[in-house]
C-alpha cells in the first residue's frame, strides 16, 4: 500500500486563499475529535498550517474518549443540537447510523469533492448525498509485529493460522508476550474478528450481502465464527501479555515497538503513533494480515478512513466548508505525513507519500498488488455494526464468556441495530 502516488492522480485541487478579514470578522470554529494521540497530533498539524493560510479563522480543538463512550458523546451532541461545527467520526455503517441528512451540511455539489478519490464517496454517502472528507489514510487491518523479536528467533511472516501459533509457542519459550492485548481502552479488542473479515469473505463470498438480509450468522457460519475462536484460543494457551486487561492503546504500542511484546492486532493507522512517540524504532516493526486457515489465499482486510463533517447546526457554514477544503486537498495530506510519518495510502487525488516509509507501510504493498488481495471491512460493504462488540471482545478475550457465546450475542447486538435502521428481513 506504499504508493509514490495514490490512486488517478490528476490532481483537483482547491486551495484556500487566504482570508484577510477584520477584527470584528474573525471566526472561530470547534474541531470535535477523538483523544487518540495520533488524530491529536493531526488536529494540531492541519489547525496549524490553515489558520497560517486563513488569519481570520481560528480552529479549536476539542477531544472526547475513543470507543463506545465518545461514539455515544458524539450521538448526544448531534441529537441535542450540541455539536461542534467540525467533527471527525467513522465512515461506513457507523456513519449512516447518525442519520446524515439531519445531521451534517450536504457536501456533494462542493468543488473540493472532486479532489477524493470515487472509492471512497460510498463510505460517506446517504441516497447519493456526500456528507465527508478523508481525514486519514487508508488503514490495513492485521498484526504489527517486533522485527527484532524475529530475527533473534529466526521466524518467518505467518500466513496461516497453524504458522502464526506456532511463532507464537516460540516467542511465549524464549520469555517474551507473544500477543499483546489492551483491553484497557476497549476497542482494541476487536481486531481477531474484525480484521478476519477477509477471510470470512473468501470462505463465503456472500456472507455480507446475507448478513445484511438476516440470512448469515456469526454464530451458526463456521467461517465468521473462527474470529471469535482464534481470540479465544490465544487466551487459553496464555499467550497475553501479564497486563492485558489494564494496558492502554499507548501501552500496546510501546510493547510492539521496544520488543516487549511480539504481536499487537490491530490498524495500521498504530504507525503513526510509532513514529511519534518511539521513532527510534519505527523501524523494528512491521506488519502482516490477519493469517487465515490456507496460507495461499492469505490477504488483507481494509478499512476506509475516518472522515470529516460539519454539523448542520454550525453558524460558520462557509468558513467550516474552507477548512474541509484545505484537509481534502494535497497540502492537507503533506500535514498528515508530517504530523504522524506516512501510514498508508491518500484518498485524496494528487496526494504523494515520502520515498523512505516505514517498514510497517512498505508491507501492506504486496497485498494491493495481489489479485484479489485485499477486501474492504465488513463496515463498508454492510450498513450492519452492533455498539456492544468491543465489550464482547473484551469478554471472549479474557476467558470470561466462551467465543460460541460472544458470536451469539453478537449477533443478537447486530439484531437491534438492523431493526432500528429499518432493515428488510429483520
Amino acid at each position: 500500500m506504499r504508493f509514490r502516488t495514490i490512486g488517478v492522480l490528476a490532481a483537483v485541487m482547491f486551495c484556500a486563499a487566504p482570508v484577510g478579514a477584520s477584527a470584528q470578522d474573525a471566526v472561530t470554529l470547534t474541531y470535535y475529535i477523538d483523544d487518540n494521540p495520533t488524530n491529536v497530533a493531526t488536529a494540531e498539524g492541519l489547525k496549524a498550517a490553515f489558520e497560517a493560510e486563513n488569519p481570520g479563522i481560528t480552529i479549536e480543538i476539542e477531544t472526547h474518549p475513543g470507543g463506545s463512550e465518545g461514539d455515544n458523546l458524539v450521538k448526544t451532541r448531534l441529537a441535542t443540537g450540541d455539536m461542534p461545527d467540525l467533527f471527525r467520526y467513522n465512515a461506513g455503517s457507523l456513519f449512516r447510523a447518525l442519520n446524515p441528512p439531519q445531521n451534517m451540511l450536504d457536501l456533494t455539489n462542493e468543488p473540493f469533492i472532486a479532489n477524493i478519490i470515487d472509492s471512497f464517496h460510498p463510505v460517506v454517502s446517504v441516497d447519493g448525498k456526500i456528507y465527508g472528507v478523508p481525514e486519514e489514510a487508508a488503514m490495513g487491518g492485521g498484526v504489527l509485529y517486533n522485527k527484532k523479536i524475529y530475527a533473534d528467533l529466526g521466524l518467518s511472516v505467518p500466513k496461516s493460522w497453524a504458522e502464526f501459533m506456532a511463532n507464537n509457542e516460540k516467542i511465549k519459550a524464549a520469555g517474551k508476550a507473544p500477543v499483546i492485548q489492551t483491553f484497557g481502552e476497549t476497542w482494541t479488542s476487536q481486531l481477531f474478528v474484525l480484521a478476519d473479515y477477509y477471510n470470512v469473505q473468501a470462505a463465503v463470498p456472500d456472507f455480507a450481502e446475507k448478513y445484511t438480509n438476516n440470512q448469515a450468522k456469526y454464530a451458526t457460519t463456521p467461517a465468521a465464527l473462527k474470529g471469535f475462536e482464534r481470540q479465544e484460543e490465544i487466551f487459553k494457551a496464555g499467550y497475553l501479555n501479564e497486563d492485558f486487561a489494564a494496558a492502554t492503546f499507548a501501552d500496546g504500542i510501546r510493547m510492539v515497538a521496544t520488543g516487549e511484546g511480539a504481536h499487537y492486532p490491530m490498524l495500521t493507522f498504530a504507525i503513526g503513533a510509532i513514529a511519534q512517540d518511539y521513532p527510534e524504532n519505527l523501524n523494528d516493526v512491521g506488519f502482516f494480515a490477519m493469517p487465515g486457515d490456507d496460507a495461499a489465499s492469505n490477504g488483507l482486510t481494509v478499512w476506509m478512513p475516518a472522515a470529516l463533517y460539519i454539523a448542520k447546526t454550525t453558524e460558520h457554514p462557509d468558513e467550516a466548508k474552507r477548512f474541509v477544503a484545505f484537509v481534502a486537498s494535497t497540502k492537507g495530506c503533506d500535514v498528515r505525513s508530517a504530523a504522524n510519518g506516512a501510514t498508508g495510502p491518500y484518498l485524496i487525488k494528487g496526494c504523494t507519500l515520502p520515498e523512505s516509509v516505514p517498514p510497517a507501510v512498505a508491507d501492506l504493498l504486496p497485498y494491493f498488488q495481489q489479485d484479489k488481495g485485499t477486501a474492504p471491512a465488513l463496515e463498508f460493504l454492510s450498513p450492519i455494526k452492533g455498539p456492544a462488540l468491543e465489550q464482547i471482545t473484551v469478554e471472549v478475550g479474557s476467558g470470561i464468556r466462551s467465543a460460541a457465546d460472544g458470536a451469539a450475542l453478537y449477533d443478537e447486538d447486530v439484531k437491534k441495530q438492523a431493526q432500528q435502521l429499518g432493515l428488510p428481513g429483520w
